[in-house]
């Protein structure tokens, strides 16, 4: 085992041009999943994926249709029923190159500046795809697979997915892992290898609160008639108390206290409060009383005011009395919270607080369970191993913020748990102009996953 694991390492530092090769040529491709002009963009790159996965060696290899873009799958089980079976994650979809006029170089002529490779999908994510390719590649070059391998690659990350979810419940047979492989949450810094353990749901409303039947002159019927945005900002200034928490009833009643031992293992993270507000360019920091910003980032649950509309909003003014206040609120969720739970709290809200003066209706946009996975599974212990041999030191563990739908569908449905990895970093600008990926990264990040596979 030592010895192949040695000349799969070898092979991948000689053929690192070759893999910088092949990433180059998929990342020209614009598949741009937004934009109904790129379509056929997206089959090429659905192709370029089905060819590459043929010559990595997949014994199997097929391309689902969807209403939308096309799902890619691979599988190799040579390894045998008595090994391991991972199934890993990939989008070929990128978003839009807009604003144009703000790149430094051509977004889909892949553009090597220092240590970076400059172009669009470079980090989001088909670099990250090609790590895994290129790791398979060097140990298949190099003897047989020590475990078995499957690819669920999709096109539609970038605007939803919505059909993925639906495949992956119709699939289950075909997708059955023991463990789920998501390369696509990046890492801290280029020598700070790290495991997203636990990503955070959502639930998305829209509010809206009805007066008059038509918007009024205020100096005739103010004082009379109650003002739907005055309504409207007093409803959203009750939804927090005081010490920054929520007031929806049964809000925190699921949600997971944070153990001793774990927060320690977050205040290792380099992620100050300093950071966050350096970042964000504010004076100082808000939020629930008790916990430290990167708690409240990742391993809190939240609830935002993403938008407001209401009367008369242009340059001068205007007398209105508006007949109609909007608001478009989200919720960030973390296990085990339910987003319809919470819709029925913020339902039960609005009943107990809106005045008898007005009408109104909550509608919920979208929502997505959070999702938590075993830090000390031996699936994330052989990734721990993998990152130390590859950069010299223990990974960071951290929760995020954000919510990756994906995760998500494969442990409801197939029952397993995540490894949320990547070798993307914090500046690398993704879905902004001059997005870039780390090259030196990328290639420690191909070195950590030939560890990984031999490791399990």
């Amino acid at each position: 085992m030592t010895e192949h694991l040695n000349a799969a390492l070898k092979y991948s530092q000689d053929h690192s041009q070759e893999n910088l090769g092949k990433m180059k040529e998929i990342i020209a491709i614009p598949s741009v999943s937004t934009d109904p002009e790129r379509k056929e963009d997206i089959q090429n790159a659905a192709k370029w994926l089905e060819k590459e996965l043929y010559d990595l060696g997949m014994t199997r290899v097929e391309i689902f249709p969807t209403p939308r873009h096309p799902i890619v799958y691979g599988e190799n089980l040579k390894a045998g029923e008595d090994k391991p079976t991972a199934l890993i994650y990939g989008h070929y979809d990128v978003q839009p190159e807009d604003p144009i006029g703000e790149w430094n170089t051509d977004p889909f002529t892949p553009t090597e500046a220092g240590e970076n490779l400059f172009a669009r999908g470079s980090s989001d994510m088909k670099g990250q795809v090609v790590a895994c390719f290129s790791a398979v590649e060097a140990i298949m070059q190099t003897g047989d697979l020590p475990i078995n391998i499957k690819f669920l690659i999709e096109g539609e990350e970038e605007i939803g997915g919505s059909y993925l979810e639906g495949f992956i419940k119709e699939n289950k047979d075909l997708l059955a892992c023991d463990f789920f492989l998501n390369p696509d949450t990046g890492m801290l810094g280029p020598d700070l290898p790290t495991i997203t353990y636990a990503l955070r749901g959502i639930a998305y409303f829209e509010l809206r609160v009805q007066g008059p039947k038509q918007d009024l002159h205020s100096g005739t019927y103010g004082g009379v008639i109650h003002n739907p945005a005055q309504v409207m900002t007093d409803l959203l200034s009750g939804l927090h108390d005081d010490q920054g928490r929520v007031t929806l009833k049964g809000f925190y009643d699921k949600v997971i206290p944070l153990e001793a031992e774990e927060r320690d293992e977050l205040s290792r993270l380099p992620m100050v409060d300093k950071f966050y507000s350096d970042q964000a360019g504010v004076p100082k920091l808000w939020g629930e009383e008790g916990y430290t910003a990167v708690e409240r980032a990742g391993a809190r649950p939240t609830l935002e005011i993403n938008g407001l509309y209401s009367g008369f909003i242009g340059e001068g003014q205007k007398t209105v009395l508006p007949a109609y206040a909007m608001a478009k609120v989200s919720t960030r969720l973390v296990a085990d919270q339910d987003p319809a739970e919470v819709y029925e709290q913020f339902k039960s809200y609005l009943v107990e607080n809106a005045p008898d003066t007005v009408t109104w209706q909550l509608d919920k946009l979208a929502g997505d369970f959070p999702s938590q996975s075993d830090r000390k599974s031996k699936w994330i212990e052989a990734y721990v191993n993998a990152a130390e041999a590859a950069w010299g030191v223990r990974p960071m563990f951290k929760r995020t913020g954000g919510s990756v739908p994906v995760v998500v569908h494969i442990q409801q449905a197939l029952g397993v748990d995540s490894i949320n990895i990547g070798f993307g970093l914090p500046s690398d600008n993704i879905h902004g102009p001059n997005e870039k990926i780390h090259l030196p990264t990328f290639y420690k990040g191909i070195e950590a996953l030939i560890h990984f596979f031999f490791n399990l």
